[in-house]
């Protein structure tokens, strides 16, 4: 019986970390990214942009044609790819920036969802979404209003489709996890934003000048700890720094 992970940004940072540490359990990974590493020769990768949503549909299609319920015992979905969009205030952001990062946010991962839930929805099996959100979803930075934003979009999501899934025989555990500061490229973007754009870069590199950001190495093994060790629960929103 095969334990699958279908993650999102598997190929960098904390999706890289995540995909490995679950293959070294066991897992069998595949991974939906912008591009492909050939290198990463331990998963099944999907290429899909994600900010263009009309093509995610098909992708996750795809993945299920390759799997077989019969043979699964545990099947996961990690809704990791994020991007922090420009790093400006809102009325210096053009439509295209907010588009794009609200749909590499918060669209493609709840349209994903959707389609995990639907194609699942006769597996049984132990079914589980986690949703890598941020501790930014419950604290307002300035000039990070689509990150904020989609983010609390993010954690809203994980609560309605936990409600909704409750009730079912054949259900669906999803969860919210804020990972920490994580030494990814995205922090590095944050520290090189000049400050005129954003008021609390010194915070940001301070971080990184004192060791206080985790790796991705870290972050994941923390997660999948308590993944396995059950402590991740349906309806979950979980900061991995608390625990």
């Amino acid at each position: 019986m095969e334990k699958i992970l279908i993650i999102t940004g598997g190929s960098k940072g904390l999706g890289l970390g995540l995909a490995k540490e679950y293959h070294k359990k066991g897992y069998r990974v595949c991974s939906v990214s912008r591009s492909k590493n050939e290198k990463l020769y331990f998963m099944e990768q999907y290429q899909c942009d994600l900010s263009k949503t009309e093509s995610i549909e098909n992708v996750i299609k795809e993945i299920f044609s390759h799997l077989d319920k019969k043979n699964t015992q545990q099947l996961t979905l990690i809704n990791n790819a994020g991007d922090l969009g420009t790093v400006k205030t809102i009325e210096k952001l053009t439509p295209s920036e907010i588009a794009y990062t609200i749909q590499v946010n918060l669209t493609a991962p709840m349209i994903i969802s959707s389609q995990f839930i639907k194609l699942s929805k006769d597996w049984n099996c132990k079914k589980q979404i986690f949703n890598i959100s941020s501790g930014a979803a419950v604290n307002p930075y300035e000039s990070w209003v689509m990150y904020c934003a989609s983010k609390a979009g993010l954690d809203m999501m994980t609560k309605v489709v936990s409600k909704e899934q409750r009730e079912l025989s054949n259900d669906v555990a999803i969860v919210s996890i804020y990972p920490g500061i994580v030494d990814t490229d995205m922090q590095q973007k944050v520290r090189n934003t000049p400050k005129k754009h954003f008021k609390a870069v010194q915070r940001f590199i301070d971080f990184y000048e004192h060791g206080d950001l985790f790796s991705p190495e870290q972050v994941a093994k923390k997660i999948y700890h308590l993944d396995a060790d059950g402590e991740l629960k349906n309806g979950l929103i979980l900061d991995v720094r608390n625990v």
